[in-house]
């Protein structure tokens, strides 16, 4: 099983609308893409910190990398995540068993 942390900071220019529809954005997506197996995501509760968090799981690393380039992921990122985003920390591990 791979997971796939996404931690983002948000332009202080940031509307609310535009963080809400990174949540719907990211809503749409189980539908779309069948390999993820989890997907778990939400703003960041304390100050100073990250201003919002995805994990999602995969069964391996062919998966994700069908996740990670589907063109519904691909054109959320272009719609709603890049317009905002001024900073994102990616990390994707094994997890054990």
């Amino acid at each position: 099983m791979i997971r796939h942390v996404v931690m983002f900071t948000w332009k202080p220019e940031a509307t609310e609308e535009q963080r809400e529809a990174v949540a719907a954005g990211l809503a749409e997506l189980p539908g779309a893409i069948p390999q993820i197996r989890r997907y778990e995501y939400g703003p960041g509760m304390n100050p100073g910190n990250k201003d919002f968090v995805l994990v999602a799981d995969f069964a391996g690393p062919e998966d994700f990398v069908v996740y990670r380039d589907h063109p519904a992921h691909r054109a959320f990122i272009e719609r709603c995540v890049e317009p905002i985003a001024e900073d994102l920390a990616r990390a994707q591990y094994r997890l054990p068993g």
